[in-house]
């Protein structure tokens, strides 16, 4: 249940600085699907690499509760 908050909040705190979509945003500017663009960046450093991880995240989350 700690990871169902811990999404909620991440959630909460995305929407309410205008950040949310910004990775999906990145990955159409640069012709890709948003896993293969997280896959290509979550070694960087930085905040790229911070959105990718939370984009894999959040895709693992999501291919989890189809199950």
């Amino acid at each position: 249940m700690a990871t169902n908050r811990f999404m909620q909040q991440a959630n909460a705190r995305m929407k309410a600085k205008g950040t949310k979509g910004s990775f999906t945003r990145i990955a159409k500017e640069h012709g890709r699907s948003v896993s293969a663009e997280a896959h290509a960046d979550e070694h960087k450093p930085g905040k790229i690499g911070k959105k990718a991880r939370m984009a894999l995240v959040f895709e693992e989350a999501a291919r989890n509760r189809k199950k």
